[in-house]
C-alpha cells in the first residue's frame, strides 16, 4: 500500500514542530515539510534542518521573498489597504504566497493532502484553506488544531518534551511570532491581556521610540504609478527598497502598533505589530496622492480600500472581487508618480514635502496673494445653493 503523503506548511516553531510528529503518528504518513522564505531571516534555513531531525522525509525551503513583495505587498500598498484603520496586513498578505508554494510542492511530491498549524480560533485557517480551495480544490486539508485532543500550547510543549522535539517557546514566555520582510506580529501569552503592555525587549524590527536617535532623519521616497522605486534618489528593486527602508525606519522606532482587531471568525484579538518600512511607504504614497488624484476619485478609492482590506484580511486573495478591485486600484494609481519627503523621529513619520510631474495642485489658485484665476465673488452663489438644503434646519432642534 502506498504511504500517505502530506505536505506541511512548516515554520519550525512550536505548533508545526509538534504537528509534524503528530501527522506521522496519526496518519502513518510521509511528511514533507514546506517552509516558505518570505523574509523571516535565518529561520527558514534552520527549519529545514529541524524538520528532517523531527522525522520529515523531505524538507523544502522556498525563496519567495521577491514574489511576496512584488505580488502581494506592493499591490496592497497601491490599494491603500489598511484593516480597521491601523493594520497593514503583513500576515494576511503572506498567506496566499505561502499557500501557492505549498500547493505547488504538493503537486511535485504527489501528495494526498496539505496541512497547516493554524488554530481553530484564528484567521489563518481561513486564509490557508480559502487559498487552497481556489488553487487546488481536489487536495484535502488537515488542520490538527481542529481535531486533536491537545487543548493549548502547554499541552504542545509537554508533547514536544516527551518526544525530544526542540521548540523555541517556553512556559514562561509563550509568544506566537509571525515574521516576514514586511512585518513581525506578536500574539498570545501575556499579550492576551489587552491591558498588559508588551514585554521589554520583545520587538525585533524596531527600536524603542524613547531610545531612538535624538536627531531626526529626513528621507525621500520616489514612486511610479503608486509603487515605490527609489530612496533618496537611488533606484532600488522592490526587495532592496523594503529591506533598506525597514532598517532606516526601524532605527527610528517607526511602525509599531498595538491593537484589538476583529477576526473574521468573530473573535476579538489583541495583536502587536511592527511594520517599519510599510508605515513609511503608506505615508509617502498618501503624500503624492494628495497632489495627483482628483478629489472624487480619491474619495471613491478610500471607500474601496476599506473593502479591499477586509477581503484580504478575511482570506479571499484568490477571489474574483479582489482581482477586479486590484485592476481598479492599479488604474487609479497610474498618475501617482513623484517624490515624497518625510521626517522620521522617535516613532513618528511626518510629511514635509511632495512633488509630481502629474500634480493637480495649482499654486496660482491656492495662493493668498493677488491672483486672477478665481473670482472670489463667485463663492457667494456656491454657498447659497449649498445652504438651500439646511436653511433653517438648526432652529427646530
Amino acid at each position: 500500500m502506498t504511504a500517505v503523503k502530506i505536505v506541511l506548511a512548516y515554520s519550525g516553531g512550536l505548533d508545526t514542530s509538534v504537528i509534524l510528529a503528530w501527522l506521522r503518528e496519526e496518519y502513518d504518513a510521509e511528511v514533507i515539510a514546506y517552509t516558505a522564505d518570505v523574509g523571516q531571516g535565518a529561520e527558514a534555513g534552520e527549519a529545514v534542518e529541524k524538520a528532517l531531525a523531527t522525522g520529515a522525509v523531505a524538507a523544502v525551503a522556498d525563496d519567495l521573498i521577491s514574489e511576496f513583495v512584488v505580488d502581494a505587498v506592493f499591490p496592497a500598498l497601491r490599494a491603500a489597504a489598511v484593516y480597521e484603520f491601523d493594520y497593514l496586513l503583513g500576515t494576511s498578505l503572506a498567506r496566499p504566497v505561502i499557500t501557492k508554494g505549498l500547493v505547488e510542492t504538493a503537486r511535485q511530491y504527489g501528495a494526498d493532502a496539505i496541512s497547516h498549524g493554524a488554530t481553530g480560533k484564528g484567521n489563518d485557517q481561513v486564509r490557508f484553506e480559502l487559498c487552497a480551495a481556489a488553487l487546488a480544490p481536489d487536495l484535502k486539508t488537515i488542520a490538527p488544531w481542529r481535531v486533536w485532543k491537545m487543548g493549548g500550547r502547554s499541552d504542545l510543549m509537554s508533547y514536544a518534551a516527551d518526544r525530544g522535539i526542540p521548540v523555541p517557546a517556553t512556559r514562561e514566555e509563550p509568544y506566537s511570532i509571525d515574521a516576514n520582510l514586511f512585518h513581525t506580529s506578536y500574539e498570545g501569552g501575556v499579550l492576551e491581556d489587552p491591558w498588559a503592555p508588551p514585554p521589554p525587549g520583545m520587538f525585533r524590527m524596531t527600536a524603542d521610540p524613547e531610545d531612538a536617535p535624538d536627531a531626526p532623519r529626513e528621507i525621500t521616497i520616489g514612486f511610479t504609478s503608486g509603487a515605490p522605486v527609489s530612496i533618496d534618489g537611488e533606484a532600488l528593486d522592490p526587495v532592496e527598497l523594503l529591506t533598506r527602508l525597514n532598517g532606516v525606519a526601524g532605527e527610528h522606532g517607526v511602525g509599531r502598533i498595538d491593537i484589538v482587531e476583529n477576526r473574521f471568525v468573530g473573535i476579538k484579538n489583541r495583536g502587536v505589530y511592527e511594520t517599519p518600512g510599510g508605515a513609511v511607504l503608506h505615508a509617502a504614497r498618501q503624500a503624492i496622492e494628495s497632489i495627483t488624484l482628483d478629489r472624487e476619485v480619491l474619495r471613491l478609492r478610500d471607500l474601496l480600500a476599506r473593502r479591499y482590506a477586509e477581503i484580504v484580511y478575511n482570506g479571499f486573495w484568490f477571489s474574483p472581487e479582489r482581482v477586479e478591485l486590484q485592476k481598479t486600484m492599479d488604474s487609479i494609481q497610474a498618475p501617482v508618480s513623484g517624490e515624497a519627503r518625510l521626517t522620521l523621529y522617535k516613532g513618528s513619520v511626518r510629511t514635509t514635502g511632495r512633488r509630481s510631474p502629474n500634480s493637480l495642485y495649482r499654486e496660482d489658485a491656492a495662493t493668498f496673494e493677488v491672483e486672477d484665476v478665481i473670482n472670489q465673488g463667485d463663492a457667494e452663489g456656491f454657498i447659497n445653493f449649498n445652504a438651500l438644503r439646511i436653511r433653517g434646519f438648526g432652529t427646530g432642534r
